[in-house]
């Protein structure tokens, strides 16, 4: 028997990765793509598989035309029926002055933090209309409710994307298509995006102030949200709700 489909873009080893093994421990077949670092997507596709999970991993560069809708279309095709997909693709580059952020750098996160989430939906949605269920949740972040300085190319594609999620909820909502939308709003303990931009001198010091107090979102946990999200009833759809550790001020307050 076909197992249904978690498909997971943007699987680091922080919340997409984690909650595609969520998913596959629920008897999912988790499809993990990321851009790059093909020894890092193995490692997640066998944990979950020594797990006794089902997953199948794939390199994707979700900006190349035709990409994510070649995976979509291979994936309903051979591995099963997507019902769920969980859109983590990120678009933050740090910190940017206007004049430093390049025209290049600004539309390249609008592609990636919206566009492609636009095609996402339009390749996957009919079919998820057609047999009358399906669940899309979207990442996002502070940066979708709140424009900071030197966040420019972040926060116009966050946004973008929440209203974005908004327009499909609207229009596919009453099709059975469970749209929802995560604000995570604070430091992730994740490696490979939040370790990355800070480097990684100043992210182990992160965890070693913050993380031994739950000071750091923790991804196991942000992923019980997202199950949650997509077993509910559709009595009681949540359009959008926000994470974040107990030790921070909300968006509003920061």
């Amino acid at each position: 028997m076909t197992k249904p489909v978690c498909l997971v873009l943007g699987a680091g080893a922080g919340i997409g990765g984690t909650v595609g093994a969520r998913f596959a421990a629920g008897g999912y077949h988790a499809v993990l793509c990321r851009r790059s670092n093909e020894d890092g997507l193995k490692t997640l596709v066998g944990g979950i598989r020594e797990a006794g999970g089902e997953a199948t991993g794939f390199l994707l560069n979700a900006v190349e035309d035709d990409a994510i809708e070649d995976r979509i279309a291979h994936v309903e095709k051979e591995i099963g029926p997507i019902e769920v997909v969980i859109f983590n693709l990120g678009a933050q580059i740090g910190d940017r002055t206007l004049q430093d952020t390049t025209l290049k750098q600004f539309e390249r996160g609008w592609r990636m933090a919206t566009f492609a989430l636009f095609r996402t939906a339009k390749a996957l949605f009919p079919l998820m209309a057609e047999r009358g269920s399906g669940t899309l949740i979207a990442t996002a972040s502070t940066a979708a409710m709140r424009g900071n300085p030197a966040q420019h190319a972040h926060t116009a594609a966050m946004a973008g994307r929440r209203m974005l999620c908004q327009s499909l909820n609207a229009e596919y909502g009453p099709q059975g298509i469970h749209v929802a939308h995560v604000v995570v709003d604070g430091m992730v303990d994740a490696p490979d995006t939040v370790g990355l931009i800070l480097g990684e001198d100043r992210f182990r010091q992160l965890r070693e102030e913050r993380g031994q107090q739950d000071g750091l979102i923790l991804p196991a946990h942000v992923a019980e949200t997202y199950w949650h999200l997509a077993h509910q009833h559709r009595s009681t759809w949540t359009f959008e709700l926000d994470v974040r550790s107990f030790s921070d001020a909300p968006w509003w307050n920061g």
